[in-house]
């Protein structure tokens, strides 16, 4: 394992059809491992509003880094890296190459680019921030996070509640030391030739068609009854990330009886609209990438080819 070992990714926005792709070409190279790069998939019992592929498939190809915690755990970005990171180092250990496949753009940036430590999540400081501070009005939280680390206000919108929240939390966890500090000292990058490729829509719109009808799916498929199930479990609320995701987020609301049916889904198609849309805005601001469109996929295949090809 050196800087000549060789490391795949796939990055695309949401139902875009990445997990499906990556099963093809797991099984037409049979030295490619599989890894998961979605903060939804780790989860175990979020199955249906994840899209998460078949149990048959994911013990057929052995999907590294799928269900992995509960969802009342709090997995962070730096919890990725380690585990990432070990993976890909068992994977070409037995002279295999890893595919990471995902959506979650910021797992993938800190795997490129290393990573600042911070403190790791503390269930009962967040839970009592969230209970005494953000149900109350997020611009108070927003206020709090000006007057304990103005920097990282700066560069944290006030909408993005999880985000503030974490901020809030470093700080008390850490003995009162801001965020923006602490991410100024950075850990190792990845000491690998990385292969990047982006899938793309050619046509948003299709895109966008085939993300309504894939909910309406879930719904079909018992999404409803998932949710209601975690629901019951009693040790979970919308300040843990496994539940302040979008459609569970809006199901969740919906059983609480706070939104109405219609607006639940109207909901849940508006926030995975406005994911695919952030998540297209990183790909086409990334460095040394090669983007493909979604009906193009046998190119992908061709190029990956290729590279397996030059590394024998």
């Amino acid at each position: 394992m050196n800087n000549q070992s060789i490391v795949l990714f796939l990055m695309g926005p949401t139902a875009i059809g990445k997990s499906k792709l990556s099963l093809q070409i797991k099984k037409k190279f049979s030295q490619i491992e599989l890894l998961s790069v979605d903060s939804k998939l780790i989860y175990k019992g979020l199955d249906i509003g994840t899209d998460k592929p078949l149990e048959k498939d994911l013990r057929e190809n052995f999907y590294r880094l799928v269900n992995i915690i509960k969802p009342q755990d709090i997995y962070s970005a730096i919890d990725f890296y380690k585990d990432a990171t070990q993976e890909i180092k068992n994977i070409l250990k037995f002279g295999k190459i890893p595919l990471l496949v995902g959506g979650t753009m910021l797992y993938f940036k800190i795997l490129l680019n290393g990573f600042a430590y911070l403190p790791p999540s503390n269930a009962l400081i967040r839970n009592y921030i969230y209970k005494n501070i953000c149900l109350e009005k997020k611009a108070r939280l927003f206020d709090i996070l000006k007057k304990i680390d103005p920097v990282s206000s700066k560069k944290i919108h006030i909408n993005d509640v999880q985000r503030v929240l974490r901020a809030i939390e470093i700080f008390f966890v850490s003995g009162g030391q801001p965020r923006s500090q602490l991410i100024q000292s950075v850990h190792q990058k990845l000491p690998y030739r990385i292969f990047q490729f982006g899938l793309i829509p050619h046509n948003k719109n299709i895109l966008y068609t085939k993300i309504v009808r894939r909910f309406y799916n879930m719904l079909d498929c018992g999404f409803e009854k998932e949710v209601f199930n975690l629901y019951k479990k009693k040790d979970l609320n919308l300040s843990f990330p496994s539940i302040n995701s979008i459609g569970y987020k809006q199901m969740w609301l919906y059983i609480q009886n706070k939104c109405s049916y219609q607006e639940m889904i109207d909901n849940t198609i508006k926030s995975t609209f406005h994911l695919v849309k952030h998540q297209l805005t990183w790909l086409n601001r990334w460095k040394n990438i090669t983007l493909i469109y979604d009906n193009q996929k046998d190119l992908l295949i061709e190029k990956i080819q290729k590279i397996l090809q030059n590394k024998n």
